[in-house]
């Protein structure tokens, strides 16, 4: 039984690393090709296909989908993300599960500090191609809303996923964190306030972030530091 055992956590790792460093190398590209103010051509055109063609100010679709948008995008907002991860702790609190509270709070405001250090690192303007339906007060690369919600939902999947049993909930975790990072980013093309490279920068910066603490989740947990979420 060991040695399956030490079989699977070696293709955890590896397969874990080789995503890190392709998410790290994506991000490293996607600094370059924007750094110089130069925008993709594609960049612009995706922005104005999600809107009508004879008012770059409406959305195309059905005018529920914009008010979805604007509120889907909220989930990436700093009051949002507080609020989950300050559930999540209080969750971990209540079960007396404090090496994972530890690991929680260290993974989430390790990824706020990274987020902003990246977003001070850039200074690309915004779009201007479309009215932009959200207000917006900092620099556009890395979009912030995909980051920190790549680095907060899946951070919170991963971690989580590391602490229960059962694969079934390891998966559902997972999924959840990905639907939810997915949407925050593409609603923030929506909404015409971030170029897709911005998004894609965000997403893979958050990506890399949240593999690297679900590493140190699953070397924790092997070595029983961190304690197991036991589910029926």
């Amino acid at each position: 039984m060991a040695l399956p055992r030490a079989i699977h956590t070696d293709r955890v790792v590896v397969v874990s690393a080789l995503l890190i460093a392709a998410a790290a190398a994506g991000f490293a590209t996607l600094a370059v090709l924007t750094s110089h103010g130069e925008t993709p051509p594609l960049d612009e055109r995706l922005i104005r296909s999600l809107r009508r063609a004879d008012d770059p100010a409406v959305p195309i679709g059905p005018r529920w989908l914009g008010e979805a948008g604007r509120d889907v995008t909220a989930l990436g907002s700093y009051p949002v993300l507080g609020l989950v991860t300050g559930t999540v702790a209080g969750f971990l609190l209540m079960t007396r599960k404090y090496q994972a509270l530890i690991l929680l709070l260290a993974s989430t405001l390790g990824g706020l500090g990274l987020s902003t250090l990246l977003k001070e690192c850039f200074d690309r303007p915004r779009p201007d191609v479309v009215p932009h339906l959200a207000p917006v007060a900092t620099s556009s690369f890395p979009s912030g809303h995909s980051m920190l919600a790549a680095v907060v939902y899946l951070t919170l999947g991963t971690l989580l996923a590391e602490l229960v049993e059962r694969g079934a909930l390891k998966v559902y975790l997972q999924a959840i964190a990905v639907v939810i990072t997915v949407l925050v980013g593409v609603s923030r093309v929506s909404m015409g306030v971030h170029w897709p490279t911005d998004v894609l920068a965000g997403w893979c910066a958050g990506l890399a972030w949240a593999l690297t603490c679900g590493l140190v989740a699953h070397a924790l947990r092997r070595r029983g530091e961190v304690e197991t979420i036991r589910a029926g």
